[in-house]
């Protein structure tokens, strides 16, 4: 039961956080792309997409192995801690230093190349934080990553409207995210230096056998990448900039919400790692079953949810100019709805140590998703795009519960899945019944979109989809 508190009072924690977090995103999200419009910021767009795809490479799967290595009890956790964030530290700035001599080879333009060479550093800062975030996660006590995260989110946001109003331009826009990068980095390193002792230190044996560990996880990270952010490369190749910052600002939405399946799935890998090293198969069982209903109980009601209101949000946020970013989203919302609960999975399949055992399945997923989206994008532009990462997602979905299944015996029932549904199925009609011009008031579709989610989660009561117990459960008592 204690353990069970400080699960919940650790999601609650990080619930408000992303909350907040997320508020924040959109303001900034919103600022940054009335400044620019649609064209500046499909420059913009680009430029991340393009250097985040080295950045996720330097993670080399360093940041799940951290918590899944400093979660077994046998290690050391200062000595772990310490040589992975030496191999993190130079491997970031090795890969991500790849990005500005790479971009030459790219048909774009000098604002583009300079761009990229600016955000390397957006990266560099966030790719350090992962070691004592994994540090955190395991000591269930990530209200200190919140608190930097919320923190240089806020900063983020004073930069991008200082740098706004003085007009710097993209460029500014790119500098306003190094600060509040580097912002976040000093909070938490501050934090984490409180908690262990974390140095550079070079003990080339250990490397040896962090890189054994990572490396198939490594794999999957680039195979992943690459159908996931390829389309907004291709996009750019083929498509103008403004198409470019339609889809840009669809999917920067959607990245907003798509930390929050990781962020549920950090907290429990140590929790699945710890079940799995003990052999307590139905404690790992049901904390498993439990993880897979959360997600999809948040992921259903999102998905349906947005497809009522995606154009109105994209124009809320981020003005007239994005109108048509709503139809990507309503496409994008779906495949991140799947990202929701794949993500249980694969971090049972890193918990499990059977990283090897889904190469193949990203292969496939990555080499047929290229092909779509060359296919796709020259004729259907962003809309070809949009559809493939659904493909992409249910591939993802179906491979990882079968490796699962196959080394655990767990396959997740679907009671949840049928009282979510039916739930969500109430939901719609109430959205559908509420008059049309009610969406055309600001104010008035965040009232709908509150009552939607209250009246999704009292029909789910009544169902029983979720009890008094797991409400409990995620009203921690504080001591």
């Amino acid at each position: 039961m204690e353990l069970k508190r400080k699960i919940a009072k650790n999601t609650l924690v990080q619930i408000i956080g992303k909350a907040l977090s997320t508020v924040l995103g959109i303001i900034s999200l919103a600022i940054m792309a009335r400044y620019l419009g649609a064209s500046g910021f499909g420059e913009y767009s680009t430029i991340i997409t393009f250097v985040s795809f080295f950045a996720m490479s330097a993670d080399l799967g360093l940041t799940l192995i951290s918590a899944q290595m400093i979660s077994n009890p046998e290690e050391n956790q200062d000595k772990a801690l310490s040589n992975l964030f030496t191999l993190r530290f130079f491997s970031a700035l090795i890969i991500i230093g790849l990005a500005p001599l790479s971009v030459i080879f790219f048909p774009y333009d000098s604002g583009i190349k300079t761009g990229v060479l600016i955000s390397t550093l957006i990266f560099i800062f966030p790719a350090l934080n992962q070691i004592p975030t994994a540090l955190f996660q395991k000591n269930l006590k990530m209200e200190k990553v919140m608190a930097s995260e919320v923190l240089s989110k806020t900063f983020l946001v004073g930069f991008i409207s200082l740098f706004a109003k003085l007009d710097t331009g993209l460029n500014g826009m790119l500098w306003a995210s190094v600060f509040g990068s580097l912002i976040g980095f000093i909070i938490l390193w501050s934090y984490g230096q409180k908690t262990a002792k974390i140095k550079l230190e070079f003990d080339f044996n250990f490397w040896k056998k962090i890189i054994k560990k990572s490396w198939p996880l490594a794999t999957t990270i680039i195979l992943n990448l690459l159908y996931l952010k390829g389309d907004v490369l291709i996009l750019s190749l083929f498509k103008n900039n403004q198409e470019v910052g339609i889809y840009g600002a669809s999917y920067r939405a959607i990245e907003v919400i798509g930390t929050l399946p990781y962020m549920f799935a950090g907290i429990m890998l140590p929790i699945f790692t710890a079940s799995w090293i003990k052999q307590e198969k139905e404690f790992l069982n049901k904390v498993m079953q439990k993880s897979f209903d959360f997600m999809l109980i948040l992921a259903l009601p999102l998905m349906v949810g947005t497809q009522f209101i995606a154009g109105k949000i994209m124009t809320m946020i981020a003005g007239q100019d994005f109108s048509a970013s709503g139809r990507p989203l309503q496409i994008l919302i779906v495949s991140t709805s799947l990202l929701f609960v794949s993500s249980v999975f694969s971090h049972i399949i890193i918990a499990i140590e059977k990283q090897k055992k889904v190469i193949s399945l990203y292969l496939f997923t990555t080499i047929t998703s290229l092909i779509l989206y060359f296919l796709l994008i020259p004729k259907y532009s962003y809309l070809g795009g949009a559809l493939v990462t659904i493909y992409s997602n249910v591939v993802i979905l179906l491979g990882t519960i079968w490796v699962v299944k196959k080394y655990t015996d767990f396959l997740p029932k679907t009671q949840t899945l049928g009282k979510s549904t039916l739930a969500v199925i109430g939901m719609a009609i109430l959205m559908f019944l509420i008059p049309k011009e009610y969406y055309n008031n600001n104010f008035l579709i965040l009232l709908i979109v509150g009552l939607a989610a209250l009246f999704y989660f009292s029909l789910l009561y009544i169902l029983g989809g979720i009890n008094k117990e797991d409400l409990k459960t995620f009203t921690p008592k504080i001591k």
